[in-house]
């Protein structure tokens, strides 16, 4: 009996260990990948904004209050592995460390604002990016995106006690001037130094074509004018035959 006294306190710590709850564990997750905006709305994306569609309905079911926060997270598509959801408001990353995070947080929302009970006929979006005002230092600041992307997002719900629930990852999503490079990179041999050639060879030939038309049209004009010269008359062919009717006489 002693030496089993002795030895829970020595237990203490390993069962701690093993049953300490690690970070993001018990985190939810919600069935439900964002979606960019119908393709209809103006402003669907641009060079430093996109829009999404707002998640109606999809948090009604997880254990928040209406007044505990929705966060958007934007990542770059080849950071989403290195992302951990916050434990604490603290550990919210602001847009000023995207690029060395790879991720920061934004659009900060109410669960009641996403209540699947909207009117009809209104359009309800989040423009992500919108805020060319904000400090790019402050916590849920929504500032224009640096680059192109790809880009990728998803919702993360947040009590008092830490992260709750999330949803899936986005598919990757690309601002105007990446769609822009993308097609012009599916051009087969665009950038290829053939073509520049073909192309430097065919403007020489038709510099030279249009020179030698040049001058056979100066040349056939030149032609009828000497014909018709007035320098040159006919009359010596005529005296010269009447010479000769006169010798034949």
């Amino acid at each position: 009996m002693g030496l089993h006294k002795r030895q829970c306190p020595l237990l203490m710590p390993f069962l701690l260990l093993v049953t300490r709850v690690q970070p993001g564990a018990g985190l939810e997750s919600i069935d439900y990948v964002p979606q960019l905006s119908s393709g209809l709305l103006l402003g669907r994306l641009t060079q430093s904004t996109f829009t999404l569609e707002q998640p109606l309905g999809q948090f009604e079911n997880v254990n928040l209050s209406d007044s505990d926060p929705i966060w958007l997270v934007v990542a770059h598509s080849n950071a989403t592995q290195n992302f951990a959801a916050p434990q604490k408001v603290e550990d919210i990353h602001a847009p000023a460390s995207f690029n060395h995070n790879g991720y920061y947080l934004t659009l900060r929302t109410a669960r009641g604002y996403y209540q699947d009970n909207q009117t009809s006929g209104v359009l309800r979006v989040l423009r992500v990016g919108n805020d060319t005002n904000c400090s790019l230092k402050s916590r849920g600041c929504n500032a224009p995106l640096p680059g192109a992307g790809p880009y990728r997002v998803k919702f993360l719900a947040m009590s008092a006690k830490g992260p709750v629930a999330e949803t899936e990852w986005s598919n990757e999503i690309y601002l105007q001037q990446a769609y822009a490079a993308q097609t012009f990179r599916r051009v087969p041999g665009s950038h290829s130094k053939g073509t520049v050639v073909i192309i430097a060879f065919s403007s020489i030939l038709l510099a030279i074509l249009l020179a030698v038309f040049v001058l056979l049209v100066i040349s056939a004009c030149k032609g009828p004018v000497s014909q018709r010269s007035p320098l040159t008359p006919s009359r010596p062919y005529v005296e010269l035959q009447s010479s000769s009717q006169k010798l034949q006489k």
